[in-house]
Order: structure tokens, then C-alpha cells, then sequence
């Protein structure tokens, strides 16, 4: 079994490339159950991330897809932090009456 890499806080997965995931899908005959079944996700999210609709994923969920497919997680996804680097922000204004 290896070892999960710790990802900073607020650290999310862009897919590098769709095809490189439909490639290896097919070759090692993986249908989006399959592979859904084995990433702990949806059908529709794999579908999903296949056309463009999604790009990103928890560091979990890239680990898990990426050891079911049996390549190193690098190989489909590229850690990506966001602007806020995890912190929650409040976003509503107190209005003043």
C-alpha cells in the first residue's frame, strides 16, 4: 500500500488531460462504474471530469483514481492551491439601515 502525501490545506487537483484519463480507462478496460466504484465517487463525476465539465478533485479522490488505474497520481492530476490557501471568508456585507 503507499503512502497518501499530505497536501496543504486548501490544496485541490486539476486533471492534466481527459484523454490521458479515457486512455488508460481503456486500456485497462475500466468502465465509469468501475472506476467510480473504485474512486469512492459518482459515475457522473468521472463522466464528468472526461468532458471538461469538471477539472478538479479532492487530493483523496485523486489518489484513489489514480492507484485504480495504477499510475502515479502526477501522471492525471497537478496539485493546484487556491487563492484563499483553505481559510473560509466570509462574504456577506452587514447592510446598515
Amino acid at each position: 500500500m503507499r503512502k497518501r502525501r499530505a497536501y496543504p490545506k486548501g490544496t485541490w487537483m486539476k486533471l492534466r488531460s481527459p484523454e490521458t484519463l479515457r486512455a488508460l480507462m481503456k486500456q485497462d478496460k475500466f468502465s465509469l462504474a468501475r472506476l467510480a466504484m473504485y474512486g469512492g465517487c459518482s459515475k457522473s463525476f468521472i463522466s464528468h471530469l472526461l468532458s471538461e465539465r469538471r477539472t478538479s478533485c479532492t487530493p483523496e479522490l485523486a489518489e484513489r483514481l489514480a492507484m485504480a488505474l495504477r499510475v502515479p497520481c502526477e501522471v492525471l492530476f497537478e496539485p493546484k492551491s487556491s487563492p484563499t490557501g483553505g481559510a473560509t471568508v466570509n462574504r456577506v456585507r452587514k447592510v446598515s439601515a
